[in-house]
């Protein structure tokens, strides 16, 4: 039996029919990009059921709202902070709002950054992803009169959420020593890091908790920097390959250097993971079809749930700050494998 249709559908409604999240329906009845054919297929009929018609005005606020949210980034052209604006672009567009992206790639970082308040009279909320702020610097953002959500770091009074990135990697490594490993690399951040990025200092502290837990010793030498690019995960593989004993095993702190790493030792003529395994974090879309072993962090819907908080709040200023991780875990594919003793590995 057909059952009826709502008297006026909205949005969610679309959602709850299509098995999907508001997001991906907004993605799709726009004609945006990362949505798969089947899935757009799945909310067009969804909405065709439901009679869905869009109405631009229906979310708009009243009394000199902007209907814009700000992004901020560290730096753009990176996977995750495309990921984060995919989600975060999916929610606020649903609800009539525009995305306005700020980076903070300039000399300094932060700091010149909040000197000149760009957002300022812009927006009417900011999401800030990866940037974490003082007492100080969160009062110069509310002194601007903006409403602030953060993703990847955790501040008083401020809705966020993030990930355990220390637990992330102790899993990670706890994979590699549970296949036998003893000799494990890691492939972490940004040298002289002028953002004051946590994620790999949290992720740096729980490899060696891993380490430890293993009753194993760190090795500075196995530590080495593949600033979260491609590249840096190919040039820090040059390193580790370089050395007297190279590790048996190597853990990335993105997918990305990781796939770079991994592309490094193949062409050096190891085989991955028969003489050297390989795990990232993030699951990012290319990780499956290379086999990746990996940590999956949710990058979309971390984006989208800071992007429903801060609507909340803008809806309502008491609504009170709240603080969520996300979950993590272990997706092992083919780049993981247990040790091999006395392969006589090539350098």
């Amino acid at each position: 039996m057909m059952v009826a249709p709502p008297a006026s559908a909205t949005i969610d409604d679309v959602a709850d029919r299509a098995d999907v999240s508001v997001a991906t329906v907004s993605r799709a009845l726009r004609g945006l990009p990362n949505v798969a054919p089947s899935t757009r297929e799945r909310v067009l009929r969804a909405a065709a059921d439901l009679q869905y018609v869009v109405d631009p005005t229906a979310s708009r606020l009243a009394g000199g709202r902007s209907q814009t949210v700000g992004l901020v980034v560290p730096m753009l052209g990176q996977w995750y902070y495309s990921r984060v604006f995919t989600g975060v672009e999916g929610v606020v567009g649903a609800r009539g709002y525009e995305v306005l992206p700020f980076t903070m790639s300039g000399a300094g970082g932060v700091g010149p950054f909040l000197e000149a308040l760009p957002f300022r009279k812009r927006v009417d909320g900011l999401v800030i992803s990866d940037t974490p702020l003082d007492a100080q610097q969160l009062d110069t953002v509310a002194a601007a009169g903006v409403t602030m959500v953060t993703i990847g770091s955790l501040m008083a009074g401020v809705s966020g959420l993030a990930v355990d990135n220390a637990a992330a990697a102790r899993l990670a490594v706890g994979h590699l020593t549970s296949l036998g490993h003893t000799r494990i690399a890691q492939i972490g951040g940004i040298e002289d890091d002028p953002f004051g990025f946590s994620a790999p200092v949290d992720r740096f502290h729980g490899y060696q908790q891993a380490l430890a837990a293993a009753g194993l010793d760190y090795d500075p030498s196995l530590a080495v920097p593949g600033n979260f690019s491609l590249e840096g995960g190919a040039e820090a593989m040059h390193r580790l390959l370089a050395l007297e004993e190279p590790p048996t095993a190597v853990f990335a702190c993105s997918d990305e250097m990781a796939i770079g790493a991994i592309q490094v030792a193949r062409d050096a003529g190891l085989g991955v993971p028969e003489e050297l395994s390989v795990i990232g974090i993030d699951d990012h879309e290319v990780s499956e079809y290379i086999g990746l072993t990996t940590i999956r962090q949710d990058v979309v819907g971390q984006a989208e749930r800071a992007a429903q908080l801060l609507l909340d709040r803008l809806r309502d200023e008491t609504v009170e700050a709240v603080h969520e991780l996300y979950p993590i875990r272990l997706v092992v594919r083919r780049t993981t494998g247990p040790v091999v003793p006395d392969r006589g590995r090539r350098r």
